[in-house]
């Protein structure tokens, strides 16, 4: 309008820089340009480890071949093989393990000594495990836990030794006149422990539990599991037990409630591991979690963490409260094992036509049948999970799944805790019989918003008897209560009825299977609404052997 000449015929202006890039969307834009993982950046980003960094890591990992080869007492190392790992054939350590162990036990290169020696000589040193899930990341920081306390043990028993010999020489004195002797003296550790392993939920403090107990028959050392699983009596009890406690395996809530009367019981802990660390410092834990590490900082050695996953916020938490961390990672971090085969079953497709749970419950009728066919009738329980988002789903999914012959169970926050570990207890065993046990068990107790298997269906009135059974199949429909740190060994299949929100939810749903070097399915149903480009970049990103983002 401010032109003086019309000059209609001039050529047209050059496009702008952001016209350009909007020709450029989708079909258009050159292949090089493409970012990947396009979809998955709509989720929450998971921090990156560079290809050098991973190369690194490699070589390390291959200096070592076996438990033999760590500087761990001899007693440790026979219960490795005989305890921990009871049946294996092929007593190997894992990639995490033989990065961990080393550094610490303290056996590292000079180079790392002279970093080490350069930071404050009093603060204590802290270490970030992380590793995929089923790597052996339990077992890779209680190794080095449990060295520490023999050792510590041994030394005080010098200095006890000592002071018996000064106190034989003074009472040689004519003058000395011994004390009376104190009846019912409590243990010097009564109430004190040396090591605190914290867990968010009592599922996997039972697990961890049972891991420190088969080591404790060998190693001789006192461990106590607490949590709210159990009643006060029997917390009390173990916690100041008159024989006294090495290792503590808690709750960070729990702990810090029982810190706050007594401060005295974090007063000797030279080693706090905080497993299941991006659980741990969230918003809901982080309150206790950071309580119990301020009130063991005087005393504290060594911090460890361990995560299967770290979100770029758990990172940035990193840097700012713990700069001088050591992190340990190994080069799978962030993915998901090439031997676990990713499906997708589409239930908008005939014969579903959009029902999720008939689509669920034909998979599930799928696998147990192609397992029936293979092995007859000595085919062994096959265990499968079923992952939904909401809780409230699981009972809907699991009722359906009972009327249709399948011998199912709910599991979410809303089931009891006694009825949480009796559910795990039967799903994760896999002996046959005791399976039954428990399962008959838990079909006694009083009915709840737990859904019990067929021989318990007699307490739903509302679901009626199916027509047909599906033998040696158990299943399990769970949240993400069921995808954290337990041990799901003899799971082969899992069915993600939900499309997970993040991919650190993918990464920890399909981690409950393919573990311990063993072959798994995951099989992802997708609906009307869920996120198909998501889906097929994970796939995308697992054939190719990726890390998610």
């Amino acid at each position: 309008m401010n032109q003086k000449n019309a000059d209609l015929r001039r050529e047209p202006r050059a496009p702008s820089r952001a016209q350009t890039s909007r020709t450029l969307r989708g079909r258009e834009r050159p292949q090089k340009e493409r970012e990947t993982y396009h979809a998955l950046k709509m989720h929450n980003a998971l921090t990156q480890i560079s290809y050098r960094q991973r190369t690194t890591i490699k070589k390390e990992i291959s200096r070592t071949d076996s438990f033999d080869g760590f500087p761990l007492l001899q007693v440790i190392k026979e219960s490795v093989v005989s305890q921990a790992l009871a049946g294996m054939v092929d007593v190997v350590p894992t990639p995490i393990q033989r990065l961990a162990i080393p550094v610490l036990l303290g056996n590292e290169t000079r180079a790392a000594r002279r970093r080490s020696s350069s930071s404050q000589k009093n603060e204590m040193d802290q270490f970030l495990l992380a590793a995929e899930t089923g790597s052996g990341k339990t077992l890779a920081y209680m190794l080095p836990v449990l060295d520490a306390v023999k050792r510590a043990e041994a030394f005080d028993a010098e200095e006890e030794a000592k002071k018996k010999a000064q106190e034989m020489e003074f009472r040689k004195n004519a003058n000395y006149v011994a004390p009376p002797p104190l009846s019912n003296a409590p243990h010097s550790t009564t109430g004190r422990p040396r090591a605190i392993i914290l867990l968010p939920t009592s599922e996997l403090v039972s697990q961890v539990g049972k891991l420190t107990k088969l080591l404790s028959h060998k190693v001789k050392f006192r461990s106590a599991l607490i949590s709210s699983a159990y009643s006060g009596k029997v917390i009390r009890n173990r916690l100041f037990a008159p024989t006294g406690i090495d290792v503590l395996i808690s709750t960070p809530h729990l702990l810090a409630s029982i810190s706050e009367s007594d401060p005295n019981i974090l007063s000797r802990v030279s080693h706090l591991i905080i497993d299941e660390a991006d659980s741990l410092l969230d918003r809901s834990f982080m309150p206790s979690t950071s309580t119990v590490i301020d009130k063991t900082t005087p005393s504290l050695k060594q911090l460890i963490l361990c995560s299967a996953t770290i979100p770029r916020s758990l990172d940035s938490y990193f840097c700012k409260r713990f700069p001088n961390m050591r992190r340990l990672v190994t080069p799978k971090l962030h993915t998901i094992p090439r031997r676990v085969k990713l499906s997708v079953v589409d239930a908008e497709k005939r014969p579903y036509h959009g029902n999720k749970n008939l689509a669920c419950a034909d998979t599930i009728w799928s696998i147990g049948k192609a397992a029936a066919e293979h092995a007859g009738d000595t085919a062994d329980v096959r265990h499968i999970l079923v992952f939904v988002n909401e809780r409230e789903k699981t009972q809907e999914v699991a009722e359906y799944l009972i009327s249709k012959g399948i011998e199912a169970v709910a599991l979410s926050r809303d089931t009891p805790e006694q009825r949480q570990a009796e559910t795990l207890s039967a799903f994760t065993t896999r002996e046959k019989e005791s399976v039954e046990i428990v399962a008959k068990e838990i079909a006694e107790m009083p009915s709840g918003p737990n859904y019990m298997p067929s021989s318990s269906r007699s307490s739903v009135p509302s679901t009626p008897p199916p027509k047909r059974h599906l033998p040696n199949t158990k299943v399990l429909v769970t949240t993400d209560l069921g995808s954290r740190g337990i041990d799901t060994l003899a799971v082969r299949h899992v069915v993600l009825y939900d499309v997970p929100h993040s991919t650190i939810d993918f990464i920890h749903r399909l981690g409950r299977t393919g573990r311990m070097g063993r072959r798994g399915r995951g099989i992802v149903l997708v609906g009307k609404h869920d996120r198909r480009d998501v889906v097929r970049e994970v796939q995308e990103g697992m054939f190719n052997g990726q890390a998610l983002i």
